[in-house]
């Protein structure tokens, strides 16, 4: 049987995943990481974006869409702490897609605002790379 190590993903709200696994790869801002078991302890950034956990001697893989957080090694064990983290089978394409256009909409109104009234364009630029990974995730796994 393979090494494994711990795998946490944890929002605000609640614990969205936990369990032993052989590999998590997941987005950081330095681009994608790749985590084994006996990993050197580390903290970094995390981009919204799909985060991979596999096990079953890396046979099966669970898809999961995070936005910003950070991701902690250390000991066998990865804490991914997200602002909002979903399972690919609990993404709602659909609702994604019109969450998208929305915010789309809305900071093309932004944009078009004097550069001292522009209050909320980084939040919601936040917003919509977070529907974008929930859509893609959604799509890959699908």
């Amino acid at each position: 049987m393979a090494r494994t190590l711990v795998c946490e993903i944890v929002t605000p709200e609640r614990i969205v995943y936990t369990n032993e696994v052989e590999m998590v790869i997941a987005p950081t801002v330095d681009g994608e990481i790749g985590i084994l078991p006996l990993h050197a302890p580390l903290v970094t950034v995390l981009e919204p974006g799909e985060l991979r956990v596999r096990y079953n001697d890396n046979k099966d893989v669970e898809w999961f869409a995070v936005s910003h957080g950070y991701l902690q090694v250390h000991e066998d064990k990865v804490i991914v702490l997200a602002d909002a983290a979903a399972p690919a089978g609990q993404i709602d394409v659909d609702r994604a897609r019109q969450a998208l256009e929305r915010l789309e909409s809305r900071m093309s109104e932004i944009r078009e605002r004097p550069s001292e009234e522009r209050d909320g364009l980084s939040e919601c630029e936040a917003d919509l790379r977070w529907c974008e990974a929930q859509i893609k995730v959604a799509e890959k796994a699908g």
